[in-house]
């Protein structure tokens, strides 16, 4: 048995994504940059991906440049726009991706910033009104504030922060990674700046991304070389991959409403058999039990600590893939789980879905967890549990 229910690290192809570079890794290998008929061919691939990925987003063609994922998007604009408008104040959060805070935290090391985190509530949420006090005492800044949180599921409402940047004339940065192909955007409309997107979060293939760069924004370049990408990003256009981004995203967004309600289902179906399931002190992190503020397929659960090990690796053993982290063992909670009031020694466990899991593989995650449980001698004593007996 093979369940796989790690879908916020990476999903699997589409079928369609798999059928549309077929023969970009068969016939269709040309350079882009080549002046012959095949290149030509290749070039005319990428640039009606990028018209793709533009219509689908509301921005404009000019506006998408494509990287090898979102870390090199986030790189690229965060770096970018520090150097390029010399911004010396950045505001962001605790619960940020790390290719985030580890971008900001080597400029800050160099002296090209200050960093400022935004308050959150104990659920994970971003203070608006103590944002707006960082902006209204630090003009001309940088903000950058995910859109979905990656581990706990958090969404932000970037509508109002963008309101605010505009407001205090500020930059806005929004890591979209969690949400891209998940809901819509039209950036025709939003006080974004920049925004970064990964196709292997939403079934295309991995090692590529791209980054929206406003068309009133121009940066300097993270990679030199043959003046690709309209001179934002040197290197050789790595065509199959942006050919099965824009089809995974055109896929993501022909079945937006239909893949969401399937995966908010899912989630809500874990956690209410996990309510019966006879397993006490299970409390869910952040907003990710929320079919309303939260990413559609992210439910991140913090479990009582086993006596046994790990209960991420005993689900690997009998082959079911999930991701998280435990201070059961030492081994400490990550970043986001320590920012928030979370129960302490507790082992937490970031369940998310994709359109191709089923309300059958549910029932036998969570028969699997109960049976570990039950089989602990010391939480099951520590905490009293029984079996419910429709479990027996």
């Amino acid at each position: 048995m093979e369940i796989y229910l790690d879908n916020a690290a990476t999903t699997a192809l589409d079928p369609e994504v798999i059928e549309a570079i077929l023969p970009f890794l068969t016939t269709h290998y040309a350079n882009p940059s080549s002046s012959h008929r095949a290149g030509r061919r290749a070039k005319e691939a990428v640039d009606q991906a990028r018209r793709t990925v533009a219509h689908l987003l509301g921005a404009a063609p000019e506006e998408i440049y494509f990287t090898a994922g979102a870390t090199e998007g986030i790189n690229l604009a965060l770096s970018g726009a520090i150097q390029a408008y010399d911004l010396s104040h950045v505001i962001t959060s605790r619960i940020e991706h790390k290719a985030v805070l580890q971008t900001l935290k080597r400029h800050e090391k160099e002296g090209d910033i200050e960093t400022s985190f935004v308050k959150l509530d104990e659920r994970g949420n971003v203070d608006l009104y103590h944002l707006e006090n960082l902006l209204r005492a630090n003009p001309r800044t940088l903000i950058a504030l995910m859109h979905g949180n990656n581990e706990i599921g958090n969404l932000t409402d970037i509508h109002a922060i963008g309101v605010l940047a505009r407001r205090y004339n500020a930059v806005f940065f929004t890591d979209t990674t969690q949400t891209m192909g998940k809901a819509h955007f039209d950036l025709r409309e939003a006080d974004i700046d920049f925004l970064v997107g990964s196709a292997h979060k939403f079934h295309g293939p991995k090692g590529v991304g791209f980054v929206y760069i406003n068309q009133k924004h121009r940066l300097k370049p993270l990679i030199y070389g043959g003046g690709q990408e309209r001179g934002q990003r040197g290197g050789t256009e790595n065509v199959v991959g942006i050919v099965g981004l824009a089809k995974a995203l055109e896929v993501a967004y022909r079945n937006l409403e239909a893949s969401r309600s399937k995966v908010s289902k899912l989630k809500q179906y874990l956690v209410s058999k996990l309510a019966i399931s006879g397993i006490e002190g299970i409390c869910y992190n952040g907003e990710s039990k929320s079919a309303e503020n939260s990413v559609a397929n992210v439910l991140s659960a913090s479990f009582p600590c086993l006596s046994t090990g790990s209960l991420v690796a005993r689900l690997d053993q009998v082959g079911i893939q999930v991701s998280g982290g435990s201070a059961c063992q030492g081994g400490g909670a990550s970043h986001v789980i320590q920012a928030l009031a979370c129960e302490a020694d507790k082992e937490n466990v970031r369940f998310s879905f994709s359109k191709f899991n089923t309300f059958e593989e549910l029932d036998l995650v969570v028969d699997a967890i109960t049976r570990i449980y039950e089989s602990d001698p010391v939480v099951s004593t520590r905490a009293g549990w029984k079996r419910i007996a429709s479990w027996a």
